[in-house]
């Protein structure tokens, strides 16, 4: 029984270093893939010209050539409707801005040149599968720069919904000095009943239901 996926030809490689244009043939013919599955480009321009006369299948693409970024040719191929032609960034290139652009514009797996041959043979097999690769060097980059920004998100959430009025303000600072309600009244020159209200109101913005939880929560987020 054969579980190796079918491949998918032609396959267009734009490449313009021949030593990396050597490694990728030499890999993908491990495969199974033959000269004549494999289109060669050095350019942007002469790659588009392949895409024009042959149904290219499989994409692998390098971002830094000669003739403009391998971005734009992504994204030029994806405007003509090509959506479910698999296209690989193979690159060197590692700056989340990079990459977030590349799959932006549809790139469906990307690739550091510096992996092994055995890792970037898994990620072609992941893809000849119809599924998308990340590298996990990249993935690891992206979920803790998505990690920060769920935090810093998270925080403005909440600092939005725990908005106090100077009062409570005024009122949490005096709790948080271990005031009671009459102590705070006399204080602030208000009865000890609506001193009772504004820290009921103070409780529900901050999903707490004790003095102590309040004053925490409202130091961690930055109130008091």
């Amino acid at each position: 029984m054969n579980f190796e996926p079918p491949l998918l030809k032609p396959m267009l490689v734009l490449e313009d270093d021949p030593i990396h244009q050597l490694r990728i043939f030499n890999i993908l013919e491990s495969f199974g893939y033959e000269k004549n599955d494999i289109l060669f480009s050095q350019t942007i321009e002469f790659a588009k010209n392949i895409c024009v006369s042959k149904p290219v299948k499989f994409m692998m693409v390098d971002l830094n050539l000669p003739d403009g970024s391998g971005i734009d040719f992504i994204q030029n191929i994806r405007q003509k409707n090509e959506s479910n032609i698999p296209i690989m960034v193979l690159s060197s290139w590692n700056t989340l801005e990079v990459i977030y652009n590349a799959l932006n514009v549809g790139a469906t797996g990307y690739v550091l040149k510096e992996k092994d041959d055995f890792e970037l043979m898994f990620a072609i097999r992941t893809m000849l599968k119809g599924e998308a690769i990340i590298d996990p060097t990249i993935a690891k980059k992206i979920l803790t720069k998505f990690g920060h920004l769920l935090h810093e998100k998270s925080q403005d959430y909440c600092k939005e919904h725990a908005e106090m009025s100077q009062r409570q303000i005024e009122i949490l600072n005096c709790v948080a000095n271990g005031m009671t309600s009459r102590e705070i009244g006399d204080e602030l020159n208000i009865s000890k009943y609506t001193v009772g209200v504004h820290i009921k109101n103070i409780y529900q913005k901050l999903e707490v239901n004790s003095r102590t939880k309040a004053i925490n929560a409202a130091k961690k987020m930055g109130i008091i």
